[in-house]
């Protein structure tokens, strides 16, 4: 009889649990599982917005997912075809080799019926990063651009706030400032150095593949811009290798900082930092760039995944279309127009890369499919380069190599933004 009963007891209770998971698996399949990579501040800004969305009580709610080392775990489940999210948030960059892998798929059916959905209603950069093969893959967030930070103070101590009239500082105004420097003071930091150095190769009429998709690493446009920083860093104007540049802007000893537009959030919690915003330096005002990406929602391939959780989708991202100003606080430069036309979003400092048609043309995204590999190696030995730690000649062939070498080896990359 007592087995009898434990028997029963069991099977009641291997039954609740199965009511219990059939229950778990219909709450899954009405919420929209969204992974994105926001490990930093920005990810409670984004957690705001889901918040408020899912506030409107939507048929599909969102669930937020902040997913470190989120590309290793995206090949994982896609390999597996097990977990595979409904809603991701991938950086531009990564949209031609998800595309060429066959793990995107097109936004085109799922936003169709979101007429206010379309390129018109964004920053064309990046709306036309999710384009490929004249499919739409995704659907942006933002821009994250390069900036340069500027000391007010020290502007005016130094006698050089003309450099600001064009707002683009150019190399042989940064190098007037020779031997004018006080000990410990210095003209510019090195923060996201790579990127400067990019935005560089643009300015020059370079680029960073050729016609044929084949790395263009070492050529003249990438010398002549290593060449430009190393001499402003023998001039002993760059702050020194291995010291925090970022830090000692925010300190009161750097004129220009060239971090990110996020970064502002940071500056702005820094007592007595008065500061102000404008484009990376360049070799002319004629011609200026602010190295970009964007965080882009996007859709792995999922077959599980319903067409009415496409509607869901769709629906939450035209809410983020109409309601992005939260992400305007974590310092991005959003890129809903509808967003960026009014007025309040004047009051954040990032607003100045949208001030103008040529502020807004300055803003570059790089679409090259092995860019990430591009990035890694400049990453890599752009400050033995510039400081002197390395030959340039012998720098430039050993990048060009690196990036050879990762491409035939067939990795996916790796993009620290």
């Amino acid at each position: 009889m007592k087995a009898k009963k434990m028997i029963g007891a069991s099977l009641l209770a291997l039954g609740a649990v199965f009511m219990l998971a059939g229950c778990g698996s219909k709450k899954d399949a009405k919420t929209i599982t969204f992974w994105n990579p926001l490990t930093g501040d920005d990810g409670a800004y984004m957690d705001n917005m889901v918040k408020e969305y899912n506030k409107t009580d939507p048929e599909y709610p969102v669930k937020a997912v902040v997913t470190s080392d989120m590309y290793t775990k995206i090949y994982t489940v896609m390999n597996s075809k097990k977990d595979v999210p409904d809603l991701t948030l991938i950086h531009a960059d990564r949209v031609p080799g998800f595309v060429q892998s066959d793990m995107l798929e097109p936004m085109d059916d799922v936003i169709k019926d979101k007429t206010e959905i379309n390129a018109d209603n964004y920053l064309p950069q990046a709306w036309s990063a999710g384009t490929v093969d004249g499919k739409q893959y995704t659907v942006p967030l933002d821009i994250h651009s390069s900036a340069m930070y500027y000391n007010i103070d020290l502007m005016k101590e130094y006698g050089v706030e003309s450099f600001l009239d064009d707002n683009v500082v150019t190399f042989d105004e940064m190098m007037s400032l020779q031997g004018k420097m006080k000990d410990g003071d210095y003209v510019v930091n090195n923060a996201l150095l790579s990127w400067c150095i990019l935005a560089q190769i643009v300015n020059l009429g370079g680029d960073i593949s050729d016609a044929d998709g084949n790395p263009t690493v070492n050529t003249p446009e990438m010398k002549e811009a290593l060449e430009a920083l190393k001499e402003v860093a023998d001039a002993g104007l760059m702050t020194p290798n291995g010291e925090d540049g970022y830090l000692m802007f925010q300190s009161g000893n750097v004129l220009f900082s060239t971090d990110g537009t996020w970064t502002s959030t940071a500056h702005d919690a820094v007592e007595g930092l008065n500061y102000g915003v404008t484009n990376i330096y360049a070799f002319s005002p004629d011609k200026f760039t602010n190295r970009g990406s964007s965080h882009m929602f996007s859709m792995l391939k999922n077959e599980e995944r319903t067409d009415e959780k496409e509607a869901g989708i769709a629906d939450f991202i035209e809410y983020i279309r109409e309601n992005s100003m939260e992400w305007a606080k974590a310092g991005q430069i959003v890129a809903s127009k509808e967003v960026i036309e009014s007025d309040e979003f004047k009051n954040y400092k990032q607003s100045f890369f949208t001030s103008s048609p040529k502020e807004e043309e300055s803003l570059h995204i790089f679409t090259y499919i092995h860019y990430p590999y591009v990035e890694e190696a400049i990453n890599t030995y752009c400050l033995d380069i510039v400081y002197g730690d390395m030959d340039l000649d012998e720098g430039l062939q050993t990048m060009q190599k690196f990036v050879e070498d990762k491409i035939a080896e067939g990795n996916t990359g790796s993009s620290a933004e």
